[in-house]
């Protein structure tokens, strides 16, 4: 994930509740860690358990990606990038159009 990217959804990812005096364990990965494992799992079409090591273990990352999208972030997040892309192609953030393929 490149630096702007990051930028643009680092805001929307829940803060863990210990930083804030409210208890729990503290987080043992990056979430923008886990946001390219998930990335790189989507991109490569590869299953959870195929995960390469570089990445933090496949049971892991798929828990942060069940609770993102049990809270809707994954989609908030695709939205926000879809938006970025097509900004930077001078297009309204919203689409306007939809292909259908069966």
């Amino acid at each position: 994930m490149s630096d702007a990217e990051w930028v643009l959804v680092c805001d929307l990812l829940p803060v863990p509740g210990w930083p804030a005096g409210r208890g729990g364990r503290p987080e043992g990965y990056c979430h923008r860690q886990m946001i390219d494992a998930i990335r790189y799992l989507v991109d490569n079409g590869i299953k959870w358990r195929a995960m390469p090591c570089d990445f933090p273990p496949w049971p892991r990352v798929y828990a942060f990606f069940a609770r993102w999208r049990d809270a809707g972030l994954i989609a908030e997040l695709h939205d926000r990038l879809r938006g970025a892309v097509r900004d930077a192609e001078g297009r309204h953030q919203d689409p306007s159009a939809a292909v259908v393929d069966s």
